[in-house]
């Protein structure tokens, strides 16, 4: 019985010893994380328990109204990004592209392309790696009922997602991040 007792001990202290050291390796690694990180973290994991989909749980989708057509959402996303000084890039028509290829027709799916291009140089200045972030993207995206939606990437994982940006990039981020989702809520509505 004794012996059971100091195994069971020796068990416990040694689960304690790595239950400290991994918290202390965790802690080291993140504690110059963005303080909204592990907020993000936590309602990025909800999303994808919810929905089991990863892309999903990655990015905003917003539903177009009903009355409003493919090409007014698309001549509002372009009016309103102007307004808020972005930039309008270009416009991918995915589905012309389907029917180039395959001969066959395709429901609309379009890749509408923005930027604010001073912020852009700031982040490219930060970390090349931004690059592969930009333009700011808004899929224009018929569903397979005929419904419109309106899809971006989820932007607060590039400012709160890990190491805290600089005070004035994170301050821009932020504001891209705004203006997308107006763009987005307001050509949904029929704004312009």
């Amino acid at each position: 019985m004794k012996l059971l007792r100091n195994v069971l001990a020796v068990i416990g202290l040694l689960t304690l010893l790595i239950i400290t050291v991994a918290v202390s390796q965790i802690w080291s690694a993140t504690r110059n994380f963005d303080p909204d990180a592990f907020t993000l973290y936590r309602e990025f994991a909800g999303n994808l328990l919810e929905t089991g989909d990863l892309a999903s749980a990655f990015v905003w989708r917003v539903k177009v109204e009903d009355d409003i057509t493919v090409e007014d959402v698309k001549e509002s996303l372009k009016s309103l990004a102007v307004d808020r000084n972005f930039f309008f890039v270009s416009d991918s028509p995915f589905y012309k592209q389907v029917k180039a290829v395959t001969g066959k027709d395709f429901r609309h799916v379009s890749f509408m392309q923005f930027c604010d291009v001073k912020v852009g140089v700031k982040m490219l200045d930060h970390n090349d790696a931004y690059s592969a972030f930009m333009p700011c993207v808004i899929s224009v995206v018929e569903d397979k009922e005929g419904k419109v939606w309106l899809y971006a990437m989820n932007m607060d994982f590039l400012i709160h997602g890990a190491n805290e940006l600089p005070p004035e990039l994170k301050s821009d981020a932020i504001r891209v991040r705004r203006v997308m989702r107006e763009i987005m809520e307001g050509a949904a509505s029929g704004e312009f």
